[in-house]
């Protein structure tokens, strides 16, 4: 009897396609189901919700009080002319320039600092860098003033240019030192290495600083380099802009300017665009996210580099 209706529900109804239907149907669910633990399966689930978030390793930073500052001044600047600085400093200083100087003397004079000898004074730079430069000046300056210096080659050395590329001299490079003996014992960092690229004749890239260089009383060497800020920020885009003397922070070998990162300023974070910036990406050194925003983010908003480290321009408060 039951043979005899699967046949008539088989020819006639269209039920019995349904039935079988609905009936393997759910016994491929309870598979499923049964295989991924009754959980939604993996390919449904989205990547964001699939890929681990991997917090970026905090740098740890150390504040150190930095009372130079120098930026190149106004005007036109050549090897023939000259150059105007503009340096100002917490305490009486020397700017002391050294035209010409070689690049492998420069380097034996920091190695020197690291070393044994320690470079605090305008008389050490000058025993250490004699004579592999081909011209020297020395300018005083007050505490907190902002003249510009300018300084220039005699026109009886006839220096018009300083040779073909690759160099080995570097055309300026400025040292500023702490006038006071005394006042070398209250700060750690002694001196600012300034190199500046001037141009000539044979090479006319426009007047810059190249490189500047730290020196610490304990004979550590910190590279001071720029932070770079979006473009739809405003103010000073990196540290060594800045025409006042500001607190430093050291990275290892690296030691940046803290400058005011005040909400007023108007720097807001790249990614919400409401909170302050306050992480500098590393080894971007880009400026651009809040603290919120970091811990989203394994690459830089703006440059797509991997972050590898960050650390906080000012420190956060957590409750």
């Amino acid at each position: 009897m039951a043979t005899l209706l699967l046949v008539t529900l088989y020819e006639y109804s269209p039920l019995f396609y349904i039935a079988v239907v609905s009936l393997c149907f759910l016994v491929t669910a309870a598979v499923v189901l049964g295989w991924f633990g009754f959980d939604v399966p993996v390919f449904l689930l989205s990547h964001d919700e699939t890929e681990s978030v991997v917090l970026t390793p905090e740098k740890l930073m150390v504040q150190e009080t930095n009372p130079f500052s120098l930026a190149l001044g106004s005007g036109p600047a050549c090897v023939s002319d000259g150059v105007s600085l503009r340096p100002c400093c917490l305490e009486p200083c020397v700017l002391s320039c050294f035209w010409g100087c070689e690049v492998s003397a420069l380097q034996d004079a920091l190695h020197t600092h690291q070393q044994n000898l320690r470079l605090t004074s305008p008389q050490h730079f000058l025993e250490a860098l004699h004579p592999r430069f081909n011209y020297h000046e020395t300018f005083y300056i007050c505490s907190e003033d902002e003249k510009e210096c300018h300084t220039c080659i005699p026109a009886d050395q006839r220096i018009t240019d300083f040779g073909p590329l690759p160099r080995k001299h570097y055309p300026l490079v400025a040292v500023l030192t702490l006038a006071e003996t005394e006042a070398r014992n209250l700060y750690n960092i002694v001196a600012n290495v300034i190199v500046i690229h001037v141009p000539d004749g044979k090479y006319n890239l426009s007047t810059r600083i190249l490189f500047q260089y730290l020196l610490t009383s304990q004979g550590h060497m910190h590279e001071l380099k720029p932070l770079f800020m979006s473009a739809e920020t405003s103010g000073p885009a990196n540290s060594e802009r800045s025409s006042q003397p500001a607190e430093a922070q050291t990275e290892g070998d690296a030691m940046r300017a803290e400058t005011d990162w005040s909400e007023e300023m108007g720097r807001n974070c790249v990614i919400c665009q409401n909170a302050a910036v306050n992480r500098v990406l590393l080894p971007c050194r880009h400026a651009c996210v809040c603290d919120n925003c970091m811990l989203h983010f394994q690459h830089c908003p703006i440059c797509r580099a991997f972050v590898l480290e960050s650390f906080a321009l000012r420190p956060t408060v957590r409750i």
